[in-house]
């Protein structure tokens, strides 16, 4: 029965209500830490608007600039070595926390981007432009190159085995 109320109105829906309820029993309880952790709330929600407006804005952008056909061109099925360089790149050059970027990637994965760039971009995350001269400064120029070679080729790696195993998972069903 529980399963069945869980199926009609969805996890997050119950997660919600959940969250509710906590926060119903803690009013009861302790009225000031309630108070306290939903002005905490609403400071973080006021501090993520921009970001939000921001990535909604991309969003926004991508689907009156880009359409399907140029993403399946470009990074689709039938993509050549440019769409592994976009991805490396686009990962590269990537700023602003991680999770900020799922929604966007998540929007062009529906147009047609495959897997394995979507995985090739968040592994390349991890070369950061800024940070490159420290690294030299602590590590030397040969090592920091040798290590951003194999990052991005190992991006490619990772972005084939991702595909590998999400086309498996999908030929099990």
């Amino acid at each position: 029965m529980i399963r069945k109320f869980f199926d009609k109105i969805g996890a997050s829906n119950v997660f919600l209500i959940v969250v509710v309820v906590i926060f119903a029993v803690v009013l009861v309880i302790n009225p000031a830490a309630c108070v306290q952790a939903f002005s905490g709330f609403l400071r973080l929600l006021i501090r993520m608007l921009p970001i939000l407006a921001l990535v909604f804005g991309i969003i926004f952008l991508t689907n009156l600039l880009i359409n399907p056909k140029s993403i399946s061109r470009h990074l689709g099925e039938r993509s050549s070595i440019r769409g592994w360089l976009i991805a490396i790149a686009g990962g590269i050059i990537s700023t602003g926390p991680i999770y900020m970027w799922y929604p966007l990637l998540s929007d062009l994965q529906e147009k047609g981007m495959k897997t394995a760039y979507i995985a090739a971009f968040l592994y390349n995350r991890a070369i950061k432009i800024p940070l490159l001269p420290m690294m030299v400064f602590y590590f030397g120029v040969r090592y920091t190159v040798v290590l951003t070679i194999y990052m991005v080729l190992f991006s490619i790696l990772n972005g084939l085995a991702v595909e590998r195993l999400i086309t498996q998972k999908k030929g099990d069903r």
